[in-house]
């Protein structure tokens, strides 16, 4: 059915899919920021854990975390970007580990890898762009100084690694 007066633009569609990634790239990262095993009641009706959970996963992790880099809170996520590259079965063993991209005066970007222990793969990519936030008045703020030393401390060792951080190109710190 047609309805006068609307028109929709050609989409241009275009998945990125990100470069193939070894385990030893991935632990080169560190130590994992978070391990979990999917649960059964994270599947769906295809049986394998539905994507709501993957969410939860990068959460957890993130709050896993941010004490390393002495967060304690005050953070909100702007953006997020989700690439899913495998799926994940209940009772598969998981580990995310966290690179940092960039880091301003306010926000942090960074991207986190789900690795599947069970099948030794990448299972997705969470890449986000996150804000400090003062608490008190529920806005924006600069990184304390403790945290913004912490985090360009990373931000430079990461940037050291050589390969490139998977990015989908459309959002920055």
């Amino acid at each position: 059915m047609a309805f006068p007066g609307f028109c929709l633009p050609e989409i241009q569609l275009h998945h990125v899919k990100p470069l193939p990634f070894t385990s030893e790239q991935i632990f080169q990262l560190g130590p994992p920021c978070y391990e979990t095993i999917a649960r059964a009641e994270w599947t769906d009706r295809n049986e394998h854990v539905n994507i709501r959970y993957y969410v939860v996963m990068f959460d957890e992790a993130g709050d896993a975390w941010y004490p390393s880099v002495r967060i304690t809170s005050g953070t909100m996520d702007l953006e997020h970007h989700i690439n899913y590259i495998r799926e994940i079965r209940p009772g598969d063993r998981l580990a995310v580990y966290m690179r940092i991209i960039g880091v301003s005066d306010k926000r942090l970007h960074y991207v986190m890898f789900l690795w599947n222990e069970s099948t030794s793969a990448l299972a997705a990519l969470f890449e986000c762009v996150n804000t400090f936030v003062d608490l008190s008045v529920r806005k924006t703020a600069p990184w304390p100084e403790d945290i913004r030393k912490a985090l360009d401390a990373l931000l430079a060792r990461h940037a050291a690694l050589p390969w490139p951080a998977p990015m989908c190109g459309v959002m920055s710190a």
